[in-house]
């Protein structure tokens, strides 16, 4: 195979020539390609240049790291499949792979939806040319292996799949909208995993390519370090008109017109101001209590419900239970969730025990469906309120709770993934709305916010609460020391339910529990 430059190759009948349909509107492209690989410009493309990194004078050497800020439209993932064909069946890689040994080219994709689009590219654009087609070994799901002991893969955003492969190159598409059940910041775990597989590999390339969007994450921190700054990473910020010529000015403008901060970030390659993360990672990992799955019901706490019903096709059914402790802490004791698809009333009924184990019979919760959470709970004993408030709201006086410290939660990854994923938009009148991203969940943390508020509301619990049946009657003795125990003495079995029952109800209003 002949070697030449990417440049070269996209202007060649027998390489990437016919997957351009016309050259001329992948001028800018071009610019950032030549910058990309240390080529050298016309005087005609310096003002691209300039305009899109900030920098006066192109780098004279390839970079080994890239972060490319582009709006929709403008034709990154094509240029991302592209790239990935050119390293794969143009550089000569034999130096760097022993005998029998496999060199990857990644490109990692938001979803499998984009993964699926950026495959079909990749095969498209080797089965085009006459030269890179003949290279095709065979081409099973998300890859593609060429005969040369090179495979490129479209994979999702996860972390542990980029683990343990020689890796030549490494291109994350959508970097700014990576989301994960399994990670709070799988952008910031992925370049982790990548950058020491990629180190070793001389020649290997990182390429993050993506629309900008909140001021959070990988791509943000990369921007803020290193636009318009000499040396690697080579960063690259451009309008979608620029990089793609063939777009309407005027859709563009009405667009902006229409919602001036989202199409700004979409056409114009801007970052959102109007977005930010809600709760930082790092408070999050602060108030986990490391391996503390859930605690027992102890008797006399005041334990407080919340819940989030859903029917059982898209959404998780979650539920959460807490008290606040003799210090005044809060503890989140018992977070429980049902993921679809599911049986909505089976969960109600399994839902409905474990309520009535902490001797609960009534659970907070959202609005969800009308009367159906309430009639539902009802069958099985257990009285549903409606939350006067929406997760928003919840979301928005939970965090003050959590700054403090005062709040003791679960070690669930899901949780605190859903809980460092929330985000906060600013709204017309400066109202804010919190929840959770697009493509993300937050099941898991609405209840969370809600029964650590319930718990927050209420007097520190007075110790535990212990009830002895067929003993002499009396007043309630309290036992000396720091941790003190009401006992209370009835005649019969029948007379201690009834306590119990006065006590449990005075201890979910926060009262002080009956002395006679």
């Amino acid at each position: 195979m002949m070697k030449k430059t990417i440049i070269q190759a996209m202007h060649d009948a027998r390489l990437l020539r016919p997957a351009f349909k016309s050259l001329e509107t992948w001028r800018a492209w071009e610019v950032y390609l030549k910058a990309l690989f240390g080529l050298p410009l016309e005087a005609s493309e310096l003002e691209i240049f300039r305009a899109s990194t900030g920098l006066e004078a192109p780098p004279t050497a390839a970079s080994r790291e890239s972060f490319c800020l582009c709006g929709r439209r403008s034709g990154k993932s094509f240029v991302c499949a592209a790239v990935a064909v050119w390293l794969a069946c143009s550089r000569d890689w034999s130096k760097v792979l022993g005998t029998g040994e496999v060199g990857w080219i990644f490109i990692v994709a938001v979803d499998r939806m984009q993964a699926k689009i950026i495959r079909g590219y990749v095969e498209g654009i080797l089965r085009a040319s006459p030269a890179y087609s003949r290279l095709i070994r065979e081409s099973v799901q998300d890859e593609v292996r060429l005969t040369n002991g090179i495979v490129i893969a479209v994979k999702t955003c996860s972390f542990r799949s980029v683990r343990g492969f020689t890796l030549l190159a490494a291109i994350l598409e959508e970097l700014a909208f990576w989301r994960s059940e399994e990670s709070a910041s799988p952008d910031v775990e992925l370049l982790r995993a990548v950058r020491p597989a990629l180190e070793t590999v001389p020649g290997s390339l990182l390429i993050g390519i993506s629309t900008p969007y909140a001021r959070s994450g990988a791509l943000w921190g990369v921007f803020k370090s290193f636009y318009g700054k000499p040396g690697s990473p080579l960063v690259w910020k451009a309008p979608s008109l620029t990089m793609n010529p063939t777009l309407r000015l005027e859709s563009i403008s009405q667009a902006i017109a229409e919602d001036p901060e989202g199409a700004r970030a979409e056409w114009l390659a801007e970052f959102r101001q109007d977005i930010s993360s809600f709760i930082p990672a790092e408070l999050v990992e602060s108030i986990v209590i490391p391996g503390r799955q859930a605690l027992r019901m102890e008797p006399g706490v005041a334990y407080h419900a919340f819940a989030d019903p859903s029917g059982g096709s898209e959404d998780s059914f979650t539920l959460a239970i807490a008290h606040r402790s003799s210090e005044g802490r809060l503890v989140l004791d018992l977070l429980r969730e049902k993921r679809p698809p599911f049986n909505a009333q089976e969960v109600v009924r399994e839902f409905s025990e474990v309520l009535r184990s902490y001797g609960l019979s009534r659970v907070r919760g959202d609005r969800y469906a009308g009367e159906w959470p309430r009639q539902a709970f009802a069958a099985h004993g257990i009285d549903y309120e409606v939350s006067e408030k929406v997760s928003s709201e919840l979301f928005g006086e939970v965090l003050p709770l959590f700054t403090s410290g005062a709040v003791e939660l679960l070690d669930s990854n899901r949780l605190k993934v859903q809980l460092s994923n929330l985000e906060r938009r600013v709204r017309p009148g400066g109202r804010d709305a919190i929840g959770h991203a697009s493509g993300a969940h937050d099941d898991l943390a609405v209840v969370v916010a809600g029964a650590i508020l319930m718990a927050a509301r209420t007097q520190a619990s007075r110790g535990r609460v212990y009830i002895c049946g067929e003993l002499v009657g009396g007043p309630p003795v309290e036992t000396p020391g720091p941790a003190k125990r009401r006992v209370f003495y009835t005649k019969s079995a029948a007379r201690s339910v009834s306590v119990i029952e006065r006590i449990r109800e005075s201890l979910r209003r926060g009262r002080r529990p009956p002395d006679d």
